[in-house]
């Protein structure tokens, strides 16, 4: 599987991303395990916002509620530099 990026480069998908921003955004090591191991994408190409609405949506699921707040303010504040 490859990720399409912001800037539209292609990467080969890596599910210990998944892993690092969930725990940099305070969610337990094996919680984020478990999310970055059960992404399935319908394609060979999904771009990084499906794989960020899917994290979000699967930590919100798992009641890690103020992870999901501080992964989308470290978001905003990214997109604002």
């Amino acid at each position: 599987m490859q990720v399409r990026k912001r800037d539209g480069s292609l990467e080969a998908f890596m599910p210990e991303k998944i892993v690092v921003s969930a725990v940099k955004a305070g969610a337990p090591y094996e919680v984020a395990r478990e999310i970055a191991s059960s992404f399935k994408a319908s394609s060979d190409v999904v771009d990084t916002p499906s794989i960020r609405e899917y994290v979000l949506s699967e930590l919100k699921s798992r009641g890690h509620t103020s992870v999901v707040s501080s992964w989308e303010s470290y978001d905003k504040e990214k997109r604002k530099s």
